[in-house]
């Protein structure tokens, strides 16, 4: 049964938009907790554009629950993870200009560096997680890196969803749902963690909640636009229900 790992950046956002106190990233971590999130997500941006430096820290005393960050591959950056220790870093690609994260961390490209980021934060005890696109190659490159753990890019079946009006028996949703199903395997294969996450929501994560040896789902923007209407600890546990229903159906045929 896949964990849900929920990202509250866009608490940040919200609060960032008027460079105010409120609302809360930290109350928003004990909501999402009391709704049945077994871990909190964080992305600290090299421009602060949400969470803050001051967030990491206030989260690392307060969360009960894994806290997961999400950071570029810099020296700057690896500083602040072994100053604060999360229990796990994952590395991401990052643009000043994106408005989200727009693609996988290209692991081959980058081998050499990654490698030294990621031996130094292993050495420290930091388990490492490589967000990456659903590549057979990015996978073998981060296998041989060291990486522990991959969390696959869902984007592009998320928008095929989106594009196809939420029929999961369209082609081309089930070419990128089989993509992801396929990645997962290759990231287990090589003895590594599958984690999953982007673009997620209630309505198109069950197939990949069901997908064979998925450990974590990391979803944050759908949750924290749907709690507008609901209130966070329901929106968290809601789609806590779908990813524990999708799995219990996967065990049932088995």
């Amino acid at each position: 049964m896949a964990a849900l790992c929920v990202n509250i950046d866009h608490v940040a956002t919200l609060r960032q938009a008027r460079r105010t106190w409120e609302p809360d990233p930290i109350e928003a971590a004990i909501q999402a907790q009391l709704g049945g999130a077994d871990g909190i997500t964080v992305h600290l941006r090299e421009d602060r554009r949400h969470i803050q430096d001051h967030d990491l820290e206030r989260l690392v005393d307060t969360v009960d629950v894994g806290l997961n960050l999400e950071m570029a591959a810099t020296d700057a950056m690896v500083q602040i993870a072994l100053a604060t220790k999360p229990h796990m870093v994952m590395l991401v690609p990052e643009g000043r200009e994106e408005i989200t994260t727009e693609g996988g961390l290209d692991v081959l490209g980058q081998f050499e560096a990654l490698q030294h980021t990621v031996g130094t934060l292993r050495n420290h005890g930091l388990p490492v997680s490589a967000f990456i696109d659903a590549d057979p190659r990015q996978i073998t490159a981060a296998s041989k890196c060291g990486f522990e753990v991959c969390e696959v890019h869902t984007g592009p079946y998320a928008h095929a969803f989106h594009d196809h009006e939420g029929s999961m028996e369209h082609p081309a949703v089930q070419e990128m749902l089989n993509r992801v199903h396929e990645a997962g395997d290759a990231i287990q294969s090589h003895g590594m963690r599958f984690n999953a996450g982007h673009a997620l929501t209630i309505w198109n994560v069950p197939a990949i909640a069901a997908l064979p040896g998925l450990q974590e789902l990391h979803i944050g923007h759908s949750i924290i636009s749907r709690s507008v209407f609901t209130g966070l600890r329901t929106a968290v546990a809601d789609l806590k229900a779908v990813i524990d229903s999708a799995a219990k159906e996967l065990h049932a045929d088995v």
